[in-house]
């Protein structure tokens, strides 16, 4: 079974991203490119939850009223947010209107800002769980440093991190390289996770 199909350029890339244009884009020029700046790791933690029971091209489509709508996703001044503001977001058509979901953002900035007093940085918490490479790209759906971020998470309180949701932000933001093996930009990825320092 193939997990590549050949793209417009005539290069094999990975199956997903063949089914919309903005796929291929956010395929080509994002997904598992390496990440270490905050705003962008809790942007993507939040959109994965927002997520959760939809379609990425869903959050895909809205990602920019989802930035208007959350500050461009600084948890310091959505961890501000008050109940007016839920009642905003609740009205807003060009996000996802989903009240837990909305409550869990506002809260996980909380514990963003708590997180980075105690750590120093979003990234330096999160790059500590830097899976090993997988031997076959695509095959998983969790891991065990998937289990683990999700579980040490949500003893600090976040919403809408579970194992699924935290490993997709990981293939996402580039703690792994999930582009297929015949991917024309895996080699890509591969590169800059060797040229990107972790964050300490």
């Amino acid at each position: 079974m193939t997990t590549t199909f050949i793209g417009p350029d005539g290069e094999p890339r990975c199956e997903w991203c063949a089914a919309t244009e903005q796929y291929l884009h956010y395929h080509d020029d994002e997904w598992g490119f390496p990440v270490a700046d905050d705003h962008r790791l809790f942007e993507k933690l939040s959109l994965e939850g927002f997520q959760s029971g939809l379609s990425w091209r869903t959050i895909l489509a809205k990602r920019d009223n989802f930035r208007a709508a959350f500050a461009d996703f600084d948890f310091t001044r959505i961890a501000r947010f008050k109940q007016r503001d839920v009642q905003r977001l609740l009205k807003d058509a060009g996000i996802v209107r989903h009240r837990g979901k909305i409550e869990a953002v506002i809260n996980n900035a909380q514990r963003a800002q708590e997180l980075v007093e105690r750590e120093g940085s979003l990234a330096a918490f999160i790059w500590r769980y830097e899976p090993e490479p997988l031997a076959e790209p695509q095959v998983v759906s969790t891991t065990a440093e998937s289990i683990g971020l999700s579980k040490d998470l949500k003893k600090m309180g976040w919403k809408f991190v579970g194992p699924t949701t935290v490993y997709a932000f990981m293939q996402a933001m580039g703690l792994v390289n999930d582009h297929a093996l015949d991917c024309v930009i895996r080699a890509r990825v591969e590169q800059a996770r060797k040229a990107f320092r972790r964050p300490e």
